[in-house]
């Protein structure tokens, strides 16, 4: 694990969470058992253990659900196709005191739960925290360039329409007192949104997001499909915005953000 703050440096031990934490890791699945039954074993493998693994079996035709009861995790059944259905079906199962939520072909370091927790412990004022992916099955170099592209882009052009850190869906996690007070004002019932960024637009002033680029994930290179897929997550990016600025303007988001941080920091 790199350094939290720049992703740069030594190694080093994840800070120890003090106290009873309890740790859910929610993972929405459609037929892609293949690559679930890699990412559970990565996840019994943790240096801190998950206490549950929930399972979001999204109507999947394929042995997605039986390969998570294989794997001692417990499975929910979301019959709404899609991402952001799914996910908010899982947050409401988990029973952990901290979320943590992955896709099935995350791929995590041993590390990666304790790094999250310790990110958390670390900034009472954070809700939540994400960090990057890192596209696997690519040559070294190519591979490298391109995850610093996509996540570099993704990071700023969200940021800049959040007025703070995104969360990413692939590597997160968060305390579940703050989903149970945003989980009314998710937009869960609309598949074509970025589920992950309209979580995003849930966070208050006085509340923080942290990305820290020091815990990444591996991950598949689909994201990066031309043609039709990469229309269709423009498309939505563009409605999850055009959704959440009807309801708080950008401007708006803007001066609330940094009228609380002028505020803080003259009290």
């Amino acid at each position: 694990m790199t350094d939290s703050r720049d992703g740069t440096g030594p190694p080093s031990a994840p800070t120890p969470v003090p106290g009873p934490v309890v740790v859910s890791v929610v993972v929405p699945a459609r037929d892609d058992a293949v690559h679930l039954a890699r990412c559970l074993r990565l996840l019994a493998g943790q240096t801190r253990p998950p206490d549950e693994v929930v399972v979001v079996d999204n109507a999947s035709s394929d042995s997605t659900p039986e390969v998570a009861r294989a794997a001692g995790a417990r499975v929910v059944f979301e019959p709404r196709t899609g991402i952001p259905p799914a996910a908010a079906t899982g947050y409401d199962a988990a029973r952990g005191d901290v979320v943590v939520r992955c896709d099935a072909d995350t791929v995590p370091g041993p590390d990666w739960i304790a790094g999250l927790l310790a990110a958390l412990e670390a900034r009472p004022d954070a809700v939540a925290v994400s960090g990057p992916g890192r596209f696997l099955g690519l040559p070294p170099g190519v591979g490298r360039l391109l995850s610093e592209l996509y996540m570099n882009l993704y990071v700023l052009s969200t940021a800049s329409a959040l007025a703070h850190p995104p969360l990413f869906g692939t590597n997160m996690a968060m305390r579940r007192s703050w989903w149970l007070e945003v989980r009314d004002r998710v937009h869960r019932h609309d598949p074509e949104l970025h589920d992950d960024f309209d979580l995003s637009f849930r966070l208050a002033p006085g509340h923080r997001i942290l990305y820290r680029p020091g815990l990444p994930v591996g991950m598949s290179p689909r994201a990066l499909r031309c043609g039709r897929p990469a229309v269709r997550r423009l498309a939505r990016a563009g409605r999850t915005i055009r959704l959440n600025w009807s309801e708080e303007r950008p401007w708006e988001r803007w001066q609330a953000r940094l009228g609380h941080r002028r505020d803080r920091c003259g009290a």
